[in-house]
């Protein structure tokens, strides 16, 4: 292995600590031009009883407060995790946020904290293997009224021949989305970010951002080569990056950790496809008894029916046996003259 797994946590700490990187994957991912960056501690106490929570990696650019976390294998609380996370990233600012003072006058003084300072935040996490049931590169989460998601999901709406009246509930929309007052626009410019690794190196889209999946791919692979990253060499960033990970450039324990970390996930792999495996099977074993069942209501049903067919048969023929008409019949028994016809002609 020529270099060590981007992926792994301790790795991408090593990376990401380095805040020229960190700013050029956020420009690169973000699309904007970052001029000042700031690093935070990524350890945290954040209750009573003294929890502890650790982001991989957390910052500062031009308005917002950012988290890059990498997940490295699925993990079942992954959603409600990195939302707990995301408002995290908001809380924490309480650290910082300055007071602003009410007067009542005869020297009478009260400080309050000035919420208007508040910045939004940003969390990227990166998946490395998960991808959440998308297709796309990532998916971005932010807070927008509810109506935005009725508009969308409003069948009635859409089966609308009139694309005046749809026009018409848009701009209503817009105009909601727009809404400065107060700044509730604010809660539009927080996001949670899912990046899902193996579809965009899958999807090969030429962004900026690509080249920085693609090489965390290819660091992946455990036999990965000099050769593979020839490509990287020019781009100073990335040299660094590569420098930082380099074999010959880290101490045994960071390969002994590698060796470790591999081994480790490789049972918690296992160990997962085993509980997924044994869930397949029960879910087959307990399909085939749902199916049974659905089967004998089906037949009991169906018996009825033809049950039903039958005696309807018998009495027609019994009833054009005694001279009774078509017509007669079909009134009898309310049954079609067409249908007592065919029947007739059967016997």
């Amino acid at each position: 292995m020529y270099l060590a797994p981007l992926n792994y946590d301790r790795f991408f700490k090593k990376v990401f600590s380095e805040l020229r990187i960190a700013k050029q994957f956020l420009e690169d991912f973000l699309g904007v031009e970052i001029e000042e960056i700031t690093e935070f501690p990524v350890q945290h106490k954040v209750t009573d009883a003294a929890t502890q929570v650790e982001f991989d990696y957390r910052c500062k650019i031009e308005g917002h407060y950012v988290i890059i976390d990498m997940q490295q294998w699925y993990k079942p609380d992954v959603v409600k995790r990195f939302y707990l996370y995301h408002t995290l990233n908001s809380a924490l600012q309480l650290e910082s946020l300055p007071y602003k003072s009410l007067n009542f006058g005869e020297g009478k003084e009260r400080k309050i904290r000035d919420y208007n300072s508040l910045e939004s935040v940003i969390t990227l996490v990166w998946m490395a293997e998960d991808m959440l049931g998308f297709s796309e590169d990532y998916v971005s989460y932010m807070l927008t009224p509810q109506l935005v998601a009725d508009f969308v999901k409003n069948d009635f709406l859409w089966k609308n021949e009139d694309i005046q009246a749809i026009l018409a509930e848009r701009t209503k929309l817009l105009t909601v989305l727009d809404n400065k007052t107060k700044e509730i626009d604010f809660l539009q410019s927080n996001q949670l970010i899912y990046l899902f690794q193996k579809n965009i190196v899958k999807n090969h889209k030429m962004t900026k951002y690509f080249r920085w999946f693609d090489f965390a791919q290819k660091t992946r692979k455990e036999n990965n080569t000099k050769a593979e990253f020839e490509i990287y060499e020019k781009d100073e960033i990335f040299a660094e990056m590569m420098r930082r990970l380099s074999k010959e450039n880290l101490p045994p324990e960071d390969w002994t950790y590698v060796t470790n970390e591999a081994e480790m996930w490789e049972r918690v792999k296992r160990y997962e496809e085993g509980v997924l495996k044994k869930g397949e099977k029960i879910g087959i074993e307990k399909g085939v008894e749902i199916g049974k069942e659905i089967g004998k209501e089906i037949g009991v049903e169906i018996g009825k029916d033809l049950g039903m067919q039958k005696k309807e048969v018998e009495f027609i023929i019994r009833l054009h046996s005694k001279g009774k008409t078509l017509a007669e019949i079909a009134e009898l028994t309310d049954i079609s003259v067409e249908r007592v016809a065919e029947i007739i002609a059967q016997k």
